[in-house]
């Protein structure tokens, strides 16, 4: 949730810092609506005191009735100023490019991307058999993968060996449920305006969630974090849910873009002048584990048109693929500054006594999934083998996948 106070007080740098992440007139409209609001309840609060200092029954009736009058009327400004609020996304800072995709910013690029032609993984895949999704499709529906043998050792050896990393990082593993409440899926940004990409289960009001950021960011919901304990580094290793899957070209084949994946997720929770040197932590962590798998990958600073809605500056980076002849985002590094601590009410006590909302940060590390896809395509060695990299010998016990082996 944006800083109301920062928008009242900043209007004209506010408008022209969000640029094309909100309308202009979508501001007007709530700081309309703000105004009416603190007019109404500056009235109500009249009447209240109004209330305590009557001289008659019949006077207190009537100030009564007009309170109550009063509080419905602010009542109804609230659900109105609260729904067009929460639609706001956060604010960027000021070092992210304006505009849309086409003004993402390649920062950092790490190791050569190869000429070669290659094979698409789900070519790879079908010749070693160790991806099944027709099978897939009879047990659940399209986009629903079943990974099999060297293929789930695979998979299983990428999560340990990320987990492992991260935890001798500082993140503290946590294992956490697969569905939410609407207050979580709120606090972290994904509800209202992206309930149609999640998994509902409507008697319930509970979703399944599309990433471990959601739970890791409503761990303190409500709560004021010792200010000795922060940073808190956490990582969560989750099967990840979305509705979205296919129809993306080549990037929607294969295990690129699927209903259910595996994800490793990092996330912070900071003081606020620390989040933005933690952003830049993240980063390196994610292009360490990159390194350490030999996969040539890249750093874009993301413009504010193509960043999430509660992220205030995003890098992704990307992985080249040899087989596709393209690059593949694989992580996204985010600082939600305290966009999301608003919502969910996470604060602490700082040094001077006073109460601040913290600073929350995420990022994968990494979607499991596309790092699969990603060692096929690179390793493949031409004919019938999958050459894995040295960093994974101790998790899968073998040093490549052939088909039947």
């Amino acid at each position: 949730m944006i800083d109301i106070q920062f928008l009242r007080d900043n209007q004209e740098l506010f408008k022209k810092r969000m640029g094309v992440r909100a309308k202009e007139e979508l501001l007007d409209s709530i700081l309309l609506l703000d105004g009416k609001r603190r007019e109404c309840l500056r009235a109500v609060e009249d009447l209240r005191a109004k209330q305590k200092k009557v001289k008659s029954p019949d006077e207190g009736r009537e100030v009564k009735v007009s309170r109550k009058e009063q509080e419905e009327i602010l009542k109804k400004i609230d659900g109105e100023f609260k729904a067009l609020i929460d639609t706001v996304p956060n604010l960027p800072d000021d070092d992210v490019p304006g505009g849309f995709a086409e003004n993402n910013r390649v920062v950092k690029t790490i190791g050569d991307p190869s000429k070669q032609e290659g094979l698409p993984h789900w070519e790879i895949i079908k010749l070693l058999d160790i991806v099944d999704f027709e099978t897939a499709s009879e047990i659940t529906a399209s986009f629903w993968p079943l990974i099999k043998g060297d293929g789930a050792r695979l998979e299983m050896a990428l999560i340990n060996f990320f987990i492992e990393e991260n935890d001798e990082a500082g993140f503290n593993p946590v294992m956490v449920p697969a569905m939410v409440s609407s207050q979580s899926a709120y606090g972290t940004g994904q509800l209202p305006k992206f309930e149609e990409d999640l998994y509902k289960v409507a008697e319930d009001d509970l979703y399944l969630i599309p990433t471990g950021e959601v739970p890791a960011g409503n761990l303190f919901r409500n709560k004021i974090i010792d200010s000795a304990k922060l940073p808190v580094k956490i990582q969560i290793p989750s099967a990840c849910f979305r509705r979205e899957a296919g129809s993306w070209g080549k990037l929607g084949k294969g295990l690129i873009r699927n209903h259910q994946f595996n994800k490793v997720e990092i996330f912070e929770f900071v003081k606020p002048e620390n989040s933005a040197a933690a952003l830049e932590e993240i980063v390196e962590r994610v292009s360490s584990l990159l390194q350490k798998l030999g996969l040539v990958h890249r750093i874009v600073l993301l413009a504010a048109g193509d960043m999430g809605f509660a992220s205030a500056k995003t890098y992704d980076i990307e992985v080249w693929m040899k087989g596709m002849g393209a690059w593949l985002e694989v992580s996204s590094c985010s600082n939600c500054r305290d966009f999301q601590s608003r919502r969910t009410v996470t604060r602490f006590k700082n040094d001077s006594g006073k109460i601040e909302f913290a600073h929350t940060l995420n990022g994968s590390a990494i979607a499991v999934g596309r790092i699969f896809a990603a060692v096929c395509e690179n390793f493949w060695d031409g004919e019938s083998a999958v050459i894995l990299p040295a960093c994974l010998k101790k998790y899968i016990k073998k040093d490549r996948i052939k088909k039947g082996v």
